[in-house]
């Protein structure tokens, strides 16, 4: 038997044990006993496992093993994995097993409670567990209460800090001032007072409002120059923020957040509380959601100061002219509508290029232009020599050598600075000449006669140029030169421009690359003085032999005579060459030859055999 091999095995090993007799299997259940330790051999009580008589066939040994000791590698009894139990925890188990059997079946218990006890025990069971639902029921409850709660206020909190820093952003110490300030001049040194310089102090402390400004000028002029001494000037930016405009609308939203200390909800955290961000949008979408919380910055800034807040947009020629560029410019305008009619914020737009003006011409009812041009003759003298005291050079004595330099660079105050700060100022004034004639010629040479078909869209463009070029310079009187006012040079109207060059839509081109420029009166003429006078030295210099005239009229030939050969439709009949002959015929409903018609080929000058046409056939015929 299993249970006789498993005592037999352990029987050197098994000292006085228990015996117990299991009421569930009906096997004999061995407890070995702790033996004490002695030097002295202990007797071994020999168990015999012998099966009560309960008429089942011998069972197999439990999972296991068939003992609960087994001898190891050492010859030590060692405690084996097994299923049986031993002592008082089966009997305990037992017991429930057989009170619980005897509720299922409606019996007496053990406390002698009759059947009925079964329905108040299933009551019982199912009043615990609706109590279990009604706790877990309240448990999410409250979570899901301090989870609202908790995200309801963080977006109030986030909201609130938004307004915050925006308000701040208006406060002393504008970034684009600070950046200016490290190479500008310092706050106590002379500063050159234009004649828009009074209006522009005003804009800027709030005094004027109701309106929104345009800066309107060439290139160089001094336009940011001057935004920047007046917010210098008021309270190191108090109230006043300056950006700089893109073509790319992702970056224009980038720096109107710097400008403005806006995140546009990059760092919301309001996923966690299952809150869903409003990043996922447009740059302009984005651009408006900013001037949303600007506008109500102003009204609490309104109320407590009683001026608006001035926002400068510098660099407005950067925007392209395309489908992009006009639904921003058409955004900012409309914004700068509305709040310079409830006098919340006065935007001043910078532009270098006219066709900003154009745009916004057209619903710019609230708009006032500001035009500023390069200095006139007295003021730039007065210019160039309070320049040159700053540098480290010696101020030179002889006034001559100051007029001198403004015959060649004129008013223009980035060419003053320029030359200013150079030791050799007239060869400085030759560098900056040289650099307009570089510029000029690689961007609008002609290639004249012998020009290919592969740059024709280039040479219009270029052909155009010089056409309005040797207009400006034919049509300049004698006097180039006011004693009060300094250079005058000649100009035409927008529409008169346009209709030299035989285009009116490269005239925009040349705006933007400073060879030519608009002013605010519509009025066309050369970016500057030096790139006037390279204008009249093309005119006058010869070109391969040739007058630049003569030169500029082989160029637009070629251009025509490659336009001819594009409209130009070639139809060859392959037939008629070398004498051939077509023969038409003519037919009535009946079939009947009314009328026949010969094709043949009429000998011009030359004939179709490369002969003298009908003079070679007489000859040949006498």
């Amino acid at each position: 038997m299993a249970a006789s091999h498993s005592f037999s095995r352990l029987r050197p090993f098994i000292g006085p044990a228990y015996l117990r007799r299991s009421t569930a299997s009906g096997c004999l259940r061995v407890r070995p006993a702790v033996l004490p330790i002695s030097s002295t051999p202990i007797p071994i009580v020999h168990a015999t496992a012998t099966r009560w008589q309960s008429g089942q066939p011998p069972q197999p040994p439990a999972a296991g093993g068939a003992s609960d000791y087994q001898l190891g590698p050492s010859n030590d009894v060692q405690p084996q994995p097994s299923t049986q139990h031993f002592g008082q925890e089966n009997g305990d188990q037992d017991e429930r097993d057989a009170r619980r059997g005897a509720r299922s079946k409606g019996g007496p218990s053990k406390d002698g409670a009759g059947g009925g006890s079964g329905s108040s025990g299933a009551h019982s069971e199912y009043t615990g567990t609706a109590w279990k639902m009604f706790e877990s029921a309240a448990t999410t409850a409250a979570s899901l209460s301090v989870l609202g709660i908790a995200g309801y206020g963080y977006h109030k909190y986030y909201k609130r800090l938004v307004q915050k820093k925006i308000d701040n952003a208006f406060n002393e110490g504008d970034p684009a001032l600070k950046l200016a300030s490290a190479s500008q001049h310092k706050p106590d040194e002379p500063w050159i007072e234009r004649e828009q310089e009074d209006l522009i102090h005003r804009i800027i402390q709030g005094e004027e409002h109701g309106h929104y400004y345009l800066l309107i000028g060439e290139k160089g002029t001094g336009k940011t120059s001057m935004l920047l001494n007046a917010m210098s000037k008021n309270k190191k930016g108090e109230s006043c923020s300056m950006m700089e405009a893109h073509a790319d609308p992702e970056i224009f939203r980038l720096r109107l957040g710097k400008a403005l200390d806006f995140e546009f909800h990059e760092d919301y955290i309001g996923s966690l509380f299952s809150i869903r961000g409003p990043r996922e949008t447009t740059a302009l979408l984005d651009i408006e959601r900013a001037f949303n919380k600007l506008e109500k910055v102003a009204l609490e800034r309104r109320q407590r100061t009683g001026k608006p807040l001035v926002m400068i947009i510098n660099g407005m020629h950067m925007i392209h002219d395309d489908e992009i560029g006009k639904d921003l410019l058409e955004l900012l305008q409309q914004r700068a509508e509305g709040w310079a009619a409830a006098g919340l914020v006065t935007i001043i737009f910078n532009s270098d290029d006219y066709w900003v003006y154009e745009r916004m011409k057209q619903y710019g009812s609230r708009m006032e232009l500001i035009s500023v041009r390069d200095l006139p003759k007295e003021q730039a003298i007065s210019a160039l020599k309070l320049l040159r005291s700053k540098t480290s050079y010696a101020c030179p004595e002889d006034a001559g050598l100051f007029e001198e330099v403004y015959n060649r660079v004129g008013g223009r105050l980035a060419f003053l600075s320029k030359v200013a700060k150079s030791q050799d100022m007239l060869g400085k004034c030759v560098d900056i000449y040289e650099h307009e004639r570089t510029w000029f010629l690689n961007k609008c040479w002609i290639l004249g006669k012998g020009m290919d078909d592969d740059v024709m869209d280039q040479q219009k463009l270029a052909s155009s140029a010089m056409v309005l070029v040797k207009y400006l310079v034919d049509t300049e009187n004698g006097e180039k030169n006011d004693p009060k006012t300094g250079h005058i040079l000649p100009e035409v109207a927008l529409h008169k421009a346009r209709e030299v060059m035989t285009r009116a839509d490269f005239i925009q081109q040349f705006d933007h690359d400073n060879v030519f420029t608009i002013d605010s009166k519509a009025k066309v003429r050369a970016d500057s003085v030096p790139m006037m006078q390279v204008f009249r030295d093309i005119v006058k210099e010869d070109v391969d032999g040739k007058s630049f005239a003569q030169f500029l009229d082989e160029t637009l030939e070629r251009i025509g005579d490659i336009e001819s050969l594009g409209r130009t439709r070639e139809l060859t009949f392959k037939d008629l060459w070398n004498g051939g002959k077509y023969k038409m015929e003519i037919k009535d409903s009946k079939g009947r030859t009314e009328k026949t018609v010969v094709l043949d080929v009429a000998r011009g000058h030359k004939g179709i055999h490369g002969d003298e046409g009908d003079e070679a056939d007489g000859e040949k015929d006498d």
